[in-house]
C-alpha cells in the first residue's frame, strides 16, 4: 500500500514513469503493443485496529485508455487472518468468501508512472489474528482485449503500536547557514515499541552536516534514520540533526521538511516499494551513530508491530531563508540553416544564471513557462511533449506537430548553472531571410509555479532564426546555443490562457505529465 506520505517521498525522489520496474515483474501483460503492469504494496497492519487502505497502481509501457476494467482481490492465504473489505466510492462484490471483486464501469487512463484510486481496499485484521500472522494476497486485474495481470503482495499482521511525531519546528538562517533540528518521536501507545524508523522528505538545499551510520543519504539528501533502542509506553525520544543551508537557495523563502516514523516492519515494506521503483534509500553514513536520547521529564512506561494511529506519525519542518539570494533566468535561442524541403533540428530554451537554484520540487510545478512562435515558412514536425499547441481558443496535445503557437513548461527544479533546452524539428517549407521565432520566458500563467522574480528581465527573450544554408546548400542545420534578444513578446498565445488552462484542464498537463525536457549542466 502507497500511504500518501509514501506518494510524496518517491515522488521526492524523482519516481515517475515507474513502468520501468513494473516492466520487469511477470505481472505485465501485452496488448496492441502495450504492455501493462500491477503492483500492490506489502504492507503489515496492526491488531486491534482500523487497518490501512490499499490501492492497486496499474502501470502501461505508454499511455493508454483500458475499459471494463476489473480487479479481483483473492485473500485465501489470509482466510481468517486478515479481512479485504471495499473502501467508500469502490463498487464491489464479493463472488466467495474470500474474494473480493471490483469493477470500474468508466474508461481509465493509464500511463507510465501509473495510475491509482480507482480500486483502493481496506485490509484489516480479524478478531482472531495474532501477532506473527502472514499471508499472500493475489491481486488480479482484467480488462476488455487485454490479458489478466497479477500481482502478490505480502500482508502481515503486527502487534499495534501508536508511535507519535514530535511537533513542527521553526527556524530562520541565510544560505551557506548552519543550523539544527529535532527528529522527535513519543510512545502514545500502551505497548512498548521495539525500535523505530524515521524517513525524511527534505527540500533541495537543506544539506546534511554529518552523514551517520545508522542513516542513509544521497549525496548531503537525509532520506533515512533507523532506532533500534526501546521505546517505552508514554516515553519520548529524540535526536538533533545538524544541517547546511545550501548557498544557492532562493531567499527570502522558505524551505520545508517531513518527517515520517514507522515501525522497522513498516519500514521493511516502504524499502519493498522503493526498491519496485527502481529508487533507493541511500548510502548510511560513516560519521558514527546518531544518538536517539530519551527527553528528560517524560514518563516512560522481535515481533512484527504496525502503527495503530498512522495519521500522527508525521511532522514539519519549516526553514526561513533570510536575505536576498535571487536569480537570473536568461531566454537561450538558436540561429539554424537549411535549404527548402530540410528539416533542421532547433536546440532553445532558457539557463539559470544564478546565483539561486529555483526549486518547486515540493508543489511539482514548472520552474517557469514558456511561449515560442514558429519562424515563418518553417513547420514543426516534431515536438517535445512539454509544448502545448493552441488554435483559437482550443488546446492540442502534448507534442502536436503542425502548429504555429507553443506554450511549454519544464522541470520542478533547475539548479544554478544549469539549462533546460527543448528540441524542436522544423521543416523549411519556403527559404525567408532571418524568418525569426520569438522565444520568451516567465510568460504569465494562471497556474502553479513559474518564476516571476527575475533578477535581469530584459534577457527574458530571445528568437529562433531561420536561413537559407551557405551557398544555397541544404542541410540539417543546428542551434548554435546563443541568445538572441528581440523587442516586444508572442502576445498572442498568452491572452486567455490563464482561463483556459483552469477551466481546461490543461494545468493537468503542465503539472502532471512526465517532464521531457532535456537539461544541460
Amino acid at each position: 500500500m502507497l500511504s500518501n506520505s509514501t506518494r510524496r517521498w518517491l515522488a521526492g525522489l524523482g519516481v515517475a514513469g515507474a513502468f520501468v520496474a513494473a516492466s520487469a515483474t511477470p505481472a505485465v501483460a501485452g496488448g496492441s503493443q502495450i504492455k501493462l503492469g500491477l503492483y500492490f504494496s506489502d504492507t503489515t497492519i496492526a491488531t486491534n485496529s482500523d487497518g490501512k487502505i490499499g490501492d492497486t497502481r496499474i502501470f502501461s509501457s505508454a499511455p493508454t485508455v483500458l475499459h471494463d476494467v476489473a480487479v479481483r482481490y483473492d485473500f485465501s492465504d489470509l482466510a481468517g487472518k486478515v479481512t479485504v473489505g471495499e473502501e467508500s466510492g469502490s463498487d464491489c462484490s464479493t463472488p466467495s468468501e474470500y474474494v473480493l471483486l471490483c469493477t470500474n464501469p468508466f474508461d481509465v487512463e493509464v500511463y507510465e508512472w501509473g495510475s491509482t484510486g480507482f480500486f483502493d481496499v481496506q485490509l484489516k485484521a480479524t478478531d482472531k489474528a495474532k501477532d506473527g500472522d502472514a499471508g499472500t494476497l493475489k491481486v488480479t486485474m482484467t480488462a476488455a482485449g487485454r490479458e489478466p495481470v497479477s500481482h502478490d503482495a505480502k500482508i502481515r499482521v503486527g502487534e499495534g503500536v501508536d508511535l507519535a511525531a514530535g511537533p513542527e519546528t521553526k527556524t530562520s538562517v541565510a544560505p551557506g547557514g548552519a543550523f539544527t533540528a529535532a527528529a522527535t518521536v513519543s510512545n502514545a501507545g500502551e505497548t512498548s515499541a521495539e525500535g523505530a524508523v524515521a524517513v525524511f522528505y527534505n527540500d533541495y538545499g537543506l544539506n546534511a552536516a554529518k552523514h551517520f551510520s545508522n542513516c542513509t543519504y544521497a549525496g548531503d539528501e537525509l532520506r533515512t534514520c533507523a532506532f533500534d533502542e526501546e521505546l517505552p509506553s508514554g516515553s519520548t525520544f529524540s535526536a538533533s540533526l545538524p544541517y547546511v543551508l545550501g548557498a544557492d537557495t532562493y531567499a527570502p523563502s522558505s524551505k520545508y521538511g517531513e518527517i515520517i516514523w514507522m515501525t522497522p516492519a513498516e519500514f521493511e515494506d516502504f524499502q519493498k516499494d522503493v526498491g519496485f521503483y527502481q529508487e533507493t534509500i541511500g548510502k548510511p553514513g560513516t560519521d558514527g551513530e546518531l544518538a536517539l536520547t530519551l527527553v528528560p521529564g517524560k514518563a516512560t512506561a522481535q515481533r512484527f508491530q504496525a502503527d495503530r494511529r498512522p495519521e500522527n506519525n508525521g511532522t514539519i519542518m519549516t526553514v526561513t531563508a533570510t536575505g536576498k539570494n535571487g536569480t537570473d533566468l536568461e531566454a537561450l535561442g538558436a540561429s539554424v540553416t537549411g535549404k527548402a524541403g530540410a528539416t533542421v533540428k532547433a536546440a532553445f530554451g532558457l539557463r539559470n544564471n544564478g546565483p539561486a537554484t529555483l526549486d518547486y520540487n515540493r508543489s511539482g510545478s514548472s520552474v517557469t513557462y514558456l511561449s515560442f512562435d514558429v519562424p515563418q515558412g518553417t513547420t514543426a514536425v516534431a515536438v517535445p511533449e512539454n509544448c502545448i499547441t493552441r488554435n483559437g481558443d482550443e488546446w492540442g496535445e502534448p507534442g502536436e506537430p503542425g502548429k504555429r503557437h507553443y506554450f511549454c513548461y519544464f522541470d520542478s527544479v533547475l539548479k544554478a548553472g544549469d539549462s533546460a533546452m527543448l528540441d524542436f524539428s522544423l521543416r523549411i517549407d519556403k527559404v525567408v531571410a532571418n524568418a525569426t521565432g520569438p522565444v520568451k520566458i516567465n510568460v504569465t500563467c494562471q497556474c502553479d509555479g513559474g518564476f516571476t522574480r527575475d533578477l535581469k528581465p530584459a534577457n527574458d527573450t530571445a528568437a529562433v532564426v531561420v536561413n537559407a544554408a551557405a551557398g544555397g546548400d541544404g542541410g540539417q542545420g543546428g542551434g548554435d546555443g546563443g541568445t538572441l534578444p528581440i523587442t516586444g513578446s508572442s502576445t498572442g498565445l498568452i491572452a486567455g490562457i490563464g482561463a483556459l488552462l483552469l477551466a481546461g484542464g490543461a494545468a493537468g498537463y503542465v503539472v502532471s505529465r512526465r517532464r521531457r525536457t532535456r537539461f544541460v549542466a
